[in-house]
Formats: C-alpha cells, sequence, structure tokens
C-alpha cells in the first residue's frame, strides 16, 4: 500500500554567500561656530558617498523633541484617605437619615390603621346596638293566634 523507500543521493547546490562591507567611519567633524539659522531658509542637503561609489543625497532630518508633559502635583495618600472616609460617613448619614424617615413613616401608617379599625369596629357596634331597639315600636304579628282560611289572616 505504501510505496517502497528510495534512496536518493545528496544534492549538491551552488550556494553565494554575502558577506557584509563594513562603511568607512564618518569624517570626524569639529563643530564650528554656532550659526543662526532663519525658519525660512531651506534646510541643508546632506550627500553620503557609499563604497561602492554611490551617492546617496537627501535632507537632514533632526530628531523631533516631544513636548515636555506639565507635571502634575502629587496627591498625598493621607489626603486621598480623608476624602474617601468623608464620603463614606456622608453616604452612612443620609442612609441613617433616610432609614429614621422611613421608620417615622412607618409608624404613623400604622397608627392610621388603628385608628381605622377602631373608627370600622365602633361604627359596627353602633349598628348592632341601635338596630335592635328600633324593632320594639314595630307591628308584631303573633302566628300562633292567627287563622288560615282562603289565603287572608283573620285573628
Amino acid at each position: 500500500m505504501y510505496p517502497e523507500p528510495t534512496r536518493h543521493a545528496p544534492v549538491t547546490r551552488a550556494v553565494d554567500v554575502h558577506q557584509p562591507v563594513p562603511l568607512a567611519p564618518a569624517p570626524v567633524v569639529h563643530p564650528g561656530p554656532a550659526v543662526a539659522v532663519q525658519p525660512h531658509a531651506a534646510p541643508t542637503v546632506v550627500s553620503i558617498v557609499l563604497p561602492d561609489g554611490r551617492v546617496i543625497t537627501g535632507y537632514a532630518v533632526s530628531p523631533v523633541q516631544p513636548e515636555p508633559v506639565p507635571a502634575k502635583p502629587p496627591v498625598s495618600r493621607a489626603a486621598v484617605n480623608v476624602a474617601l472616609g468623608g464620603v463614606g460617613f456622608l453616604a452612612v448619614c443620609g442612609g441613617l437619615l433616610l432609614l429614621t424617615t422611613f421608620i417615622a413613616a412607618l409608624a404613623a401608617f400604622i397608627h392610621q390603621l388603628v385608628i381605622l379599625a377602631a373608627v370600622i369596629f365602633g361604627g359596627w357596634i353602633a349598628v348592632q346596638v341601635f338596630s335592635t331597639s328600633g324593632h320594639r315600636g314595630g307591628t308584631t304579628v303573633n302566628i300562633r293566634k292567627a287563622v288560615i282560611k282562603r289565603n287572608h289572616f283573620h285573628s
């Protein structure tokens, strides 16, 4: 199922090896007197001669310096802790104030419910007392003495 392995002689290939060529050191230039350059003047042109004779010409670019970041005044850890403690204290005081307000409102609500229950219960008792005395002045019919004859009551 699998092909038989075959042995081949190693292949020799021609390889080109490139060795880096060091550049000639830059000529040492002694600093001369500083010359003020006008901002509208053209930048200086720099030419570099490579060892193989090629010349590369371009503008000299000075590295851009980032603007310094203004330093922030340091804040002490003690000041941060005092501020956080003050905020926590105010939060606790506010919570306690709301809690006492809630308890007072709940007590007033229970007081109102007790008064409402007393009024309803007192009214029910008043209806029971006054309704029994109201029937005393009405007409009383004694069924035992009545004679029923042709659907008429006779006494």
